[in-house]
């Protein structure tokens, strides 16, 4: 195709993170860059906000943290056993989290726009409100796309449309992800008033904490929960994974609402007010999921492209989807300017990303999404744990037991066995 027959060099669909940055570093390269969103705004239909590891930002955008939207930087990390009438936490703060700041919590519908205005200032063209119905082909080639009746060509496209890419599957590269790697989010934001914020959490000035939660939060569930601290609100909710709430036969919604009225969970949020409410696709598969991601003209990023990482400690996604936006930009930069945008020169891309944190990240953690499929987690850990502690702390005047013989003890009452601790041990050493 020639010079005369194209709109843009590139046509990026979705205003996510993950679309945002790589539309926003290609027309700082000098590109002229389209950035297509099916929202009435980015962010209109992004619920996925939450913990942002933020540092790529800071490379990107090098005054991200005085600039950008941000509600609170993480110092604490708390990772909770929830149990019918208990919970086990691990509360972890540290001063070293803050300088340098390694999270931050956004709110995608805050967040999102911000991203768009620095695409526009990059000299970025950004269509809110529509969507892409097809890719336009030629021979091999990706060359544009269409929009209803409208055509759009260009010579490179970035498919950056989320967790269950319909751009990539209607283009027939990728099949629909099996729902074994899917999970599906379910969050609520609640207002309760910066100084209440700061109270219920034991908080100082904009320092925030981020809970995740393991246990009768999912109610089984193969997932887990979450709970995240913004600047007057939090953000809280379930993430479940797809085939195994099916095969528990529960509703999303109603996992969600039982999490929230946990006698564990309910104090944090008494007397607040429902500010949002919705659900998202979640992408679970970890690195398994990063396939088929380039054709001639054509890159898959971020959520599409599976970059989503959970360790059980950390669920991470949107730091993963600007470091693959940064690998497609550099591979799409170079193909540019070479003229060679068959697959074979867009690989460049997948060379970036294996090169980068992102892939090396994904390949550290491949066997996690195996290893939080362990059915004990959701439910006889967390009761292990908290009989053991309800052994050293419930003093009724029976002589006292030394820890050993106490964790012995409520082993013994358990339906774990030692032999399946260890098991579980060592696949925990494997994964994580």
């Amino acid at each position: 195709m020639s010079d005369d027959n194209y709109d843009f060099d590139v046509i990026v669909i979705g205003g996510g993170v993950a679309g945002s940055v790589s539309a926003y570093l290609l027309a700082r390269a000098g590109h002229e860059v389209l950035l297509i969103e099916r929202g009435v705004e980015p962010g209109t239909k992004n619920l996925s906000g939450g913990v942002f590891y933020c540092r790529v930002m800071q490379q990107i955008f090098p005054d991200f943290l005085a600039v950008a939207p941000i509600e609170r930087r993480i110092t604490r990390n708390a990772l909770s056993f929830l149990n019918p009438t208990s919970f086990v936490n691990v509360d972890y703060w540290d001063a070293r989290l803050a300088d340098p700041v390694n999270a931050v919590t956004v709110l995608r519908a805050k967040f999102d726009p911000w991203l768009a205005e620095q695409c526009e200032a990059a000299g970025v063209t950004v269509m809110p409100g529509v969507k892409v119905d097809a890719l336009i082909t030629e021979g091999d080639q990706y060359v544009g796309v269409r929009a209803g009746e409208d055509e759009l060509r260009c010579r490179v496209i970035v498919a950056a449309d989320g967790a269950n890419s319909f751009i990539s599957q209607n283009a027939g590269i990728r099949d629909p992800e099996p729902t074994h790697n899917l999970a599906v989010g379910v969050k609520s934001v609640i207002r309760l008033g910066e100084d209440e914020v700061r109270n219920r959490f034991n908080l100082t000035g904009d320092e925030g904490v981020a809970y995740a939660v393991v246990g009768d939060c999912t109610q089984s569930v193969a997932g887990g929960g979450f709970l995240y601290t913004n600047r007057d609100s939090v953000s809280i909710g379930v993430v479940l994974r797809l085939d195994d709430l099916a095969a528990k036969g529960r509703t999303s919604s109603d996992v969600h609402d039982h999490f929230l009225s946990h006698p564990a969970i309910k104090p944090f949020l008494e007397g607040g007010e429902l500010m949002e409410y919705g659900c998202h696709l979640v992408a679970e598969g970890g690195q398994k999921m990063q396939h088929d991601l380039v054709r001639g003209g054509l890159v898959v990023i971020g959520d599409a492209a599976g970059f989503t990482l959970n360790t059980g400690f950390t669920v991470r996604g949107m730091d993963l989807a600007a470091g693959s936006a940064q690998a497609a930009a550099t591979a799409i930069d170079k193909a540019l300017r070479s003229g060679d945008l068959s697959e074979a020169g867009l690989q460049e891309y997948v060379k970036q990303y294996e090169a980068s944190f992102v892939g090396k990240d994904m390949a550290t953690y491949a066997k996690a999404p195996e290893f939080l499929e362990t059915p004990e987690m959701y439910g006889q850990i967390g009761e292990l744990l908290a009989d053991v502690l309800h052994g050293v702390y419930n003093l009724d005047l029976t002589p006292r037991k030394r820890l050993l013989p106490t964790a012995m003890a409520a082993l013994k009452k358990s339906k774990l066995t030692i032999r399946r601790l260890i098991r579980i041990g060592l696949r925990a050493v494997r994964a994580l």
